[in-house]
């Protein structure tokens, strides 16, 4: 297993930090402590909280554009491949979409214009999603259940057993099957 960079360690740091107390927690002192790095180490990698907050919206977003995007790849069926996979990833990742959602969670509480990778990720993956040979209404609401389902559970609202969460998940996975397209 390849080690650990000081980069990755100081913005799991910084994740688990607005994960657990809120992005009002989030300062270098706290990221620095927590990654166990010296100040000096972090502000080489981040010179500002705002650098941070980025650095960790961008990482964010390669891990989800990385998990869907092999997923797609991995498809045998094109219709639906695109819903199918982002299905799949909020089933597979269910941990780790939590932990690097944090850089969402920041970004918007410190500086909403970070968002911008994330944002034209999703409308990228929306506009495949919208061509994915199924109904692009049905392809849309599909995404857009499986976003409340995640936003659900990074808030703690009415969070499913994992029972139902799973049996949610394959009957969306199964609708992007559906003949009637």
């Amino acid at each position: 297993m390849p080690r650990e960079s000081k980069r990755e360690k100081i913005l799991e740091a910084a994740a688990k930090i607005v994960k657990e107390k809120g992005s009002d927690a989030l300062t270098l002192d706290a990221v620095a402590k927590c990654a166990e790095v010296s100040k000096g180490g972090l502000l080489y990698h981040f010179s500002t909280k705002e650098a941070l907050v980025k650095g960790l919206v961008q990482h964010m977003d390669d891990i989800y554009r990385h998990n869907v995007e092999s997923l797609v790849e991995e498809e045998e069926d094109d219709n639906g491949k695109w819903a199918r996979s982002f299905i799949n990833v909020m089933h597979a990742k269910s941990v780790e979409n939590e932990t690097i959602s944090a850089g969402m969670l920041a970004a918007q509480g410190i500086n909403p214009k970070l968002l911008k990778p994330l944002q034209d990720t999703y409308a990228d993956w929306q506009n495949h999603i919208e061509h994915d040979g199924i109904d692009q209404v049905d392809a849309t609401i599909l995404r857009l259940a499986v976003d409340g389902l995640w936003l659900s559970e990074i808030f703690g609202l009415g969070p499913l057993n994992p029972s139902l969460r799973k049996k949610v998940l394959e009957r969306l996975q199964e609708l992007t099957y559906s003949n009637d397209y």
